[in-house]
């Protein structure tokens, strides 16, 4: 059988000579398979597991193994594209001449100047503006004019005021095994789909105390209602605005912008309408409601925001990002469907932005540069989260085998777009002259070292103290450490938020920006990068910088646990 998740999983169980099973499961199953995608060979890798013995069922008694064959990221080194470079450095000159043109104008004032004593160049100032007082004028008047066209061009800093994650209360609070038993009651579930779920739960990275709606572990029926999505939403959403308002002492009154984010859950009125009533808003927010757009909505969501800002000044924008577990747990047998029950958990984020000039001083952050890269118009990276009916027409989203190859590609278009904008220059002067090289040269160095044919992948350590990269399975972050080289320092705060809450969709960078700051270890200059990625297939990058150090929180949702962590995963 072959089951789409993390890994993909070919097995044959069997007791009599077991060596001789793996040879014909690898020859007859594997092997083609294998073969059909020998230029692929290096995305896999293989390992035998031994299961044990089966303890019920037709084969009870007999010694059953998997082998196991694991789907990798693409490797960067091999597959960075010039024309996302190009793009990325297009970016850089659009937004970066003046950081050339200032220099110049600078050295030549300078060459200027200093050949003059101090009082020979106030004896030239006074007999200029005595005998050509036009001139002076006329060059007084195009250096206001200058000035005042560069700072109403400029587009406006937005800062982050603070942000806010949602705990939710401890009776949603699930371990693994509990949520296996609560599947195991529901008597929705046969005895392979159970397996399924309890072997993805094991391997997911995700520890004992994570949240599910009550709905779901208190109701064997169906959690799918407009009723419990409207209860769920009302809790997470609420819950994170009150703490924001609280924390940044903005009255609600005063938001201008209202963006909200939620994949799946779309009602009518949307949930945007359902923040604007309870809070009792002014009305003429700008308000918007984005769906559809997984799990790296947050960003865009970011991005929509600071779009608005520019166009409206001395305003707040207010971005809320969630997603409704109960409203999408699937209840059918299609395995592709069953990995969100795994792996998605209650979660919700609620983010201050403004571009008061007023707020410099009391914002943590100053966002610096957005990066989206969308590979809709493929149709596997289109397909490869979808949310459908199975046969059994029971809704649900279904993920597809070609995930993390898909997601791979998307990293790699976004990280090199946005390698020009964020890297020191001798960094980006390595990669772009390797680059260029084996673009024009690569097919005249099939003899030379390997290192020849290789462009260099830059540090982007060198780029960012901290990293935020959605939270989204064990094996995903495995890969992205892997791929981009991080350290287990880099990749720590991802792992302890999947570990911790949960993959809790588009809000999961905020809750990895939380565990940064409950430690402490955000100071004043300090890059931040958050990366997320999603259905569509979307990979979206955001990058901030610290105003100020950034002390422990009052209110946060690491308080009651933060000593805990870093904690050993299995």
């Amino acid at each position: 059988m072959l089951e789409f998740g993390d890994e993909i999983i070919q097995e044959r169980e069997g007791g009599v000579n077991i060596y001789a099973d793996i040879y014909h499961t690898y020859i007859l199953t594997i092997l083609p398979s294998l073969l059909i995608m020998a230029s692929e060979r290096d995305l896999f890798s293989a390992e035998i597991v031994n299961r044990g013995i089966e303890s019920s069922g037709p084969n009870a008694g007999s010694l059953t193994f998997s082998v196991r064959v694991r789907r990798r990221l693409p490797d960067f080194l091999q597959s960075v594209n010039l024309k996302y470079v190009k793009l990325g450095y297009h970016y850089l000159i659009n937004h970066g001449i003046y950081l050339l043109t200032i220099p110049v104008l600078l050295v030549v004032f300078s060459a200027e100047v200093g050949s003059l004593s101090k009082e020979d160049l106030w004896k030239k100032l006074w007999e200029d503006a005595r005998y050509d007082l036009a001139t002076v004028l006329a060059s007084f008047g195009v250096f206001v004019f200058t000035l005042s066209v560069y700072f109403m061009s400029r587009p406006r800093p937005i800062y982050l005021i603070d942000f806010a994650c949602y705990k939710p209360d401890d009776e949603l609070k699930v371990s693994r095994e509990e949520l296996m038993e609560v599947a195991r009651k529901s008597g929705k579930f046969d005895e392979g789909s159970l397996n399924f779920q309890k072997r993805m739960l094991m391997s997911s990275g995700i520890g004992d105390e994570t949240y599910i709606p009550k709905a779901v572990v208190a109701s064997t029926e169906n959690t799918a209602t407009m009723k419990e999505g409207r209860a769920e939403a009302s809790m997470v959403m609420f819950g994170a605005l009150d703490e924001l308002f609280e924390k940044t002492r903005v009255r609600p009154k005063d938001v201008g912008v209202l963006v909200v984010n939620c994949s799946i859950f779309n009602p009518t009125p949307s949930l945007s309408a359902m923040i604007i009533n309870h809070y009792k808003m002014r009305g003429n927010i700008l308000s918007y409601n984005l769906g559809g757009m997984g799990c790296s909505a947050g960003v865009i969501a970011v991005d929509l925001a600071k779009d608005i800002l520019q166009a409206n000044p001395n305003n707040y924008a207010v971005v809320v990002s969630t997603e409704m577990v109960g409203y999408n747990w699937y209840q059918g047998k299609d395995r592709s469907m069953l990995i969100p029950n795994c792996f998605f958990r209650m979660g919700c984020s609620a983010v201050m932005l403004s571009n008061r000039r007023r707020d410099y001083s009391r914002a943590k952050y100053r966002l610096e540069h957005i990066v989206r890269t969308h590979k809709g118009a493929d149709d596997r990276s289109f397909r490869c989260v979808y949310q459908e009916e199975d046969e059994q027409k029971l809704k649900g989203l279904k993920i597809s085998k070609d995930l993390i190859e898909i997601g791979g590609d998307a990293l790699k278009t976004n990280i090199t777009t946005l390698g020009p904008l964020v890297l020191p220059f001798s960094e980006q002067l390595l990669f772009f002259g390797t680059l260029v090289w084996r673009h024009l040269f690569g097919s005249k160095t099939d003899g030379s070292s390997p290192s020849m044919k290789k462009p260099y992948i830059p540090d982007y350590k060198l780029a960012f103290e901290h990293f935020c990269v959605h939270a989204a399975s064990k094996t995903i972050l495995d890969e992205l450490q892997r791929n981009l080289e991080l350290s287990d320092k880099n990749i720590e705060a991802s792992r302890m938020t999947l570990h911790r809450f949960g993959n809790t969709s588009s809000s999961s960078i905020w809750y990895e920006l939380a565990y940064m700051e409950a430690k402490e270890s955000v100071r004043r200059g300090d890059r931040v990068w958050q990366l997320a990625f999603g259905s569509g297939f979307k990979c979206n990058s955001v990058v901030w910088r610290a105003m100020r150090r950034v002390t422990k929180p009052s209110r946060n949702p690491w308080l009651d646990c933060i000593n805990r962590y870093p904690a050993p995963l299995n």
